[in-house]
C-alpha cells in the first residue's frame, strides 16, 4: 500500500486520527474512562441512597425496618420524600416504649396469676432475663432465699 496522503487531505494530521487498519486508542481511553465513571457514580448513587439505612443500623430493630423499607420505596418510585423522611427518622433516636410495656404487661399477669404465653417468653430480652437471673442471685446471697417469683426458664 502506498502511505502519501490524499491531495485533499491536509499534511498535519490531529494526532488523534490513525492510520486505517491500527487501533483507535482515543477510543479505547475514552471507553475505559466512561466505563469507570458510570460505575463510579453508580457506587456513589448508592452509597448515597443507603445511607439513611447504615446510620440506623445502630438503632433499634423497628425503627431501622422502617428506615429499610423507606430507603426501598425512594428507591424504586423516585419519590425523594420517602428517602428524607428515612434520613431524618435514622437520625432521631426513638426512645423504647416496647421493653417497659412488655415488663409491666407481664408483671400484671404474674399479679394476676395468668401463666405466662410461650410467645411472651420469648420476646423477653436477654437482657432482662440476665437482670432476673442477677436479681435472684443477689437476693440468694444477701438474704438467703431468692424470691419465688423469679421465672426459672432462664
Amino acid at each position: 500500500m502506498n502511505e502519501t496522503l490524499h491531495p485533499s487531505a491536509p499534511h498535519h494530521l490531529p494526532s488523534f486520527i490513525t492510520a486505517p487498519g491500527d487501533t483507535d486508542i482515543l477510543m479505547v481511553v475514552v471507553g475505559i474512562f466512561l466505563l469507570v465513571a458510570v460505575l463510579g457514580v453508580g457506587n456513589l448513587y448508592l452509597r448515597l441512597h443507603s445511607l439513611p439505612e447504615r446510620m440506623a443500623h445502630k438503632s433499634q430493630k423497628m425503627q431501622f425496618e422502617i428506615v429499610a423499607v423507606l430507603g426501598l420505596l425512594a428507591l424504586f418510585t423516585h419519590i425523594h420524600l420517602f428517602w428524607v423522611i428515612g434520613l431524618l427518622l435514622a437520625m432521631i433516636d426513638l426512645p423504647d416504649f416496647g421493653t417497659p410495656l412488655r415488663r409491666i404487661a407481664g408483671s400484671v399477669d404474674k399479679i394476676a396469676g395468668v401463666p405466662p404465653d410461650d410467645d411472651a417468653a420469648a420476646t423477653v430480652s436477654e437482657g432482662t432475663i440476665h437482670a432476673v437471673a442477677a436479681e435472684a442471685t443477689d437476693a440468694t446471697k444477701a438474704g438467703g432465699v431468692a424470691k419465688s417469683e423469679v421465672p426459672g426458664h432462664v
